[in-house]
């Protein structure tokens, strides 16, 4: 007689192929959003478009700033320069002149880019985010050039003896520069959130009614509730 031999059961660490789960045709939802959501070409180019021209309207802020901001007087008596009112606003004015106008070009350029690009894009934000940086320097520094003259003793020298002239352009807090960049990406978010295309629902996961080992074998997983 022989002796009957008994197959091996199969091993727990080796599962059979039939016991994994089979792969979709069209791939993994991850995969295909990474696809979707890669940066081209063309979103760095409307980045840095964005980053230009929101940086050349700062040129219009420091215009609007000389124009609007109260102005700070001297006077001289021809010796020394002194400030024709001691107890004047029109400094701490200034910074909240240049504040204003900061906030409110930083909505209108956020609601801008939101309009011509409504899809967003980090490229996007960045750019806005860099323009803006760069728009609030712009129109300091433009501010400064248009305003009076920095040197009081040549000011001084064409008002004359006892007559006031204005103080040039100045900004005590240099804290109001961050008015524009931070107005326009909080502007720029809201609008994104509230009326930006939203991501399609991805598939919901099924679960898998297949088999699984156990140490004693094969075993048909049980149903899901």
């Amino acid at each position: 007689m022989t002796e009957a031999v008994t197959p091996p059961s199969p091993s727990p660490s080796d599962p059979p192929s039939e016991a994994l789960p089979p792969e979709k045709p069209g791939g993994s939802s991850a995969d295909s959003a990474s696809v979707e959501n890669a940066i081209t070409p063309a979103d760095i180019r409307d980045g840095a478009a964005v980053a230009l021209l929101v940086g050349v309207a700062g040129v219009l802020l420091g215009a609007l700033w000389v124009w609007l901001a109260p102005r700070v007087q001297y006077v001289s008596n021809g010796e020394a320069v002194f400030l024709r009112n001691t107890e004047s606003e029109g400094r701490i004015g200034s910074d909240g002149t240049f504040l204003l106008l900061s906030a409110g070009l930083g909505a209108l350029s956020a609601v801008a880019v939101f309009l011509w690009r409504r899809r967003g894009g980090v490229p996007l934000v960045i750019g806005l985010g860099v323009g803006s940086v760069f728009a609030a320097l712009v129109g300091w520094r433009v501010g400064l050039w248009l305003g009076p003259t920095s040197d009081l003793a040549v000011a001084a020298g064409k008002a004359g003896k006892g007559v006031p002239f204005d103080a040039p352009m100045q900004l005590l807090a240099y804290g109001v520069l961050l008015g524009w960049p931070m107005v326009a990406m909080l502007v720029h978010l809201g609008l994104t959130a509230v009326w930006g295309p939203k991501d399609p629902p991805g598939p919901e996961a099924e679960p898998w009614a297949g088999a699984y080992t156990t140490p004693d074998g094969l075993l048909p997983r049980p149903p899901q509730d």
